[in-house]
């Protein structure tokens, strides 16, 4: 009884984690529109995303020290440590307000930069100890889809509360402006940081080191099925970032809007802001959606499903007239409000529910049968999720004016979900179970 009760903390602990990384994350693009406006850095779509590049380039370099880290320390102590980082990350973000041009965009760059290294520790943290708890396999999964579901939540909540806060981002619009937000994330931090000290959490899969004992001759890099799905977590991430932001950085500037819908362009930020946090929405729905399954069906399954479902959803996105709009519920001036969007943008959308599932059906497949390589796994897995900095930049680059180069830059989603198809009908069998992992 004692140890569901750990479990259960544990368990929930995760869960607030995993809430926090979405929102810090979510919060680096919209935040980072605000700096194109500054002649001195430059009216470019491709530099509003470059705090989300640097939030995600962190996941390079702290990979895989998190997973040592956690070898060493542990949960506990490395989700403290985590939640320091963040705290020093968003302090950084928020000093940058008092400065223009080309200085206050390098200490926003450095804020985002250190942001990254934060939330990579934490997903090096909630992952595999969610997955060990519900000892791998389907119910491993569903506790990642429900920790999921609260990572959609919180990632929801942020782009549609810059939007609220921003409205419409001109050339005087400043980061100051959305500081309730940078300040309520490091209230919450120091909360999450208070609660976690006190609170007893298991360590399920940490071993003590023998330093006499012969050195293992193998290492996560020994099982194919995890190779391979490395490969996969840095495509699916860079694709799960790069749908809703690129759409975005397109429409969001007021010329673009222009073209479909001057109407839009007052509030173009907040519209779009509404429309990002619905993709975030449907990954929400998503998740529970396969928390509730996940015990009946197989991760490999999940993802082959949605892969499909996702190509057919960019291929109509991209075919379908430019010209056509449809009414969509969002934000306009404040408040909830019916806009008049682009008919391609929807299905873009809806890609949330396909995508929504797709991480926690990685790490399960990529980590089973890993054994005591599992920590170290997850901090190389991290360091994966780089992609979610470089194909959105990529994808972003090949965006000109047009809303046909716009599209054009769907191909690269398309050709991750191809692979998200390789892997989920040949990439993830574990053909190493040879290999002592006890």
């Amino acid at each position: 009884m004692a140890k569901k009760s750990t479990n259960l903390v544990a368990v929930i602990t995760m869960f607030f984690l995993f809430a926090m990384i979405a929102f810090v994350t979510n919060m680096a693009a919209p935040v980072g529109n605000i700096w194109t406006m500054d002649d001195a850095v430059g009216n470019n779509p491709a530099l509003g995303f470059m705090g989300n590049f640097m939030n995600f380039l962190a996941y390079l370099f702290m990979g895989i020290p998190a997973g040592n880290m956690l070898t060493k320390v542990g949960y506990k102590k490395t989700a403290l440590i985590a939640i320091a980082v963040g705290v020093l990350g968003l302090v950084i973000q928020y000093l940058s307000g008092f400065s223009t041009g080309v200085p206050g965009f390098s200490i926003y760059l450095l804020g985002a930069f250190v942001c990254g290294l934060c939330v990579c520790m934490l997903n090096t943290v909630v992952n595999p100890m969610l997955n060990l708890i519900g000892g791998g396999g389907t119910k491993g999964n569903q506790l990642l889809q429900l920790g999921g579901a609260c990572n959609s939540l919180a990632g929801t909540i942020a782009p549609i509360m810059v939007g609220s806060f921003v409205g419409a981002i001109t050339k005087s619009t400043k980061i100051t402006e959305v500081s309730p937000m940078l300040f309520g994330a490091i209230a919450i931090f120091v909360v999450a940081f208070i609660i976690i000290y006190f609170v007893k959490i298991e360590e399920p899969h940490q071993r003590k080191t023998d330093t006499a004992a012969k050195k293992d001759e193998h290492s996560p890099w020994s099982f194919r099925h995890f190779v391979l799905g490395t490969i996969a977590i840095f495509c699916y991430v860079g694709m799960e970032v790069g749908i809703p932001n690129t759409f975005g950085n397109f429409l969001g500037k007021e010329v673009n809007f222009n073209l479909f819908d001057p109407a839009n362009s007052a509030n173009a930020a907040a519209i779009i802001g509404g429309m990002t946090g619905l993709y975030w929405l449907l990954m929400l729905v998503g998740r529970l959606t396969s928390s509730f399954i996940s015990g009946k069906i197989s991760s490999r399954t999940q993802l082959l499903a949605v892969s499909c479902c996702g190509i057919v959803l960019v291929l109509i996105s991209m075919i379908v007239p430019a010209t056509t709009g449809v009414s969509m519920v969002g934000f306009s001036n404040g408040s909830f409000a019916i806009n008049n969007v682009p008919l391609f943008t929807v299905f873009l959308v809806l890609m949330g529910l396909c995508t929504s599932i797709m991480w926690g059906c990685i790490f399960n497949l990529a980590t089973e049968g890993l054994g005591k390589y599992t920590e170290k796994a997850s901090g190389i897995f991290m360091m994966m999720v780089v992609g979610g900095g470089i194909l959105p930049l990529i994808q972003n680059s090949i965006v000109g004016t047009t809303i046909g180069s716009l599209r054009l830059s769907y191909i690269i989603v398309i050709a991750v979900l191809v692979y998200m198809v390789f892997y989920a009908l040949i990439g993830s069998k574990n053909v190493n179970k040879d290999i002592p992992v006890d």
